[in-house]
């Protein structure tokens, strides 16, 4: 959440209990790693609430940690984490297949952008939201890879909820980009955090899939 230290540490908080509860839907140790989106996604708003902090309080030390390990997650762990917990799920041989590519993919992505975070500096500043200052992040073909690993990769799963979660995930980059261009992470992160809802839902539901898939079962 961008918008104040209060509002980042009450979503953080709620969202990490929100996850907990997410967790505990999981049946299998394979759906764990999506399951835990939720709870990732809080710990992450509640680092941005303790930037907020460094912000308020002039503490630089707080501010340059809190940064870096913000961009880690919003940079690095997502585009990884996202399509290898979908992936796991996956029971489709095709879809396994197609899944992997969005894998490699993410793999690529967020080992690319973690080498620019480890050689050049990265920096936040507040204009009204929290803006990560990092090179070569916006540039083309960098954001559509990370879009394509974050957000398309579940459009190809067999389960229903999860391919809604993935077309939440492209109307809401697409509003982040739009609206909020300059500080688009921040932004995104916090219409990322309403997806944790889908996918609490989609355990909750009891993991409802595609017809395919329960041909392919039956």
């Amino acid at each position: 959440m961008c918008f104040s230290a209060t509002a980042s540490f009450i979503a953080g908080v709620s969202l990490s209990v929100f996850g907990v509860a997410t967790v505990k839907k999981a049946k299998r140790k394979a759906e764990i790693p999506f399951a835990m989106i939720p709870l990732f996604f809080g710990v992450q708003q509640i680092i941005e609430g303790m930037l907020w902090l460094s912000f308020r309080f002039e503490a630089p030390l707080l501010n340059v940690i809190m940064t870096y390990v913000f961009v880690l997650f919003s940079h690095v762990l997502w585009p990884i984490f996202v399509p290898f917990s979908i992936g796991l799920m996956e029971t489709v041989a095709w879809r396994k297949k197609v899944m992997s590519a969005f894998q490699i993919t993410g793999i690529a992505i967020g080992l690319y952008l973690l080498y620019f975070i480890v050689r050049f500096p990265v920096t936040s500043e507040v204009h009204e939201h929290i803006v990560y200052v990092l090179p070569y992040v916006k540039e083309h073909p960098v954001l559509e890879f990370y879009v394509a690993a974050t957000s398309v990769a579940p459009l190809f799963s067999s389960h229903k909820i999860i391919k809604i979660f993935g077309v939440l995930a492209l109307l809401l980059f697409m509003v982040a980009a739009w609206f909020y261009t300059v500080a688009f992470f921040s932004v995104w992160c916090f219409f990322a955090a309403i997806l944790s809802v889908v996918i609490y839902l989609h355990f909750k539901f009891g993991n409802e899939r595609t017809p395919e898939l329960a041909h392919h079962r039956a």
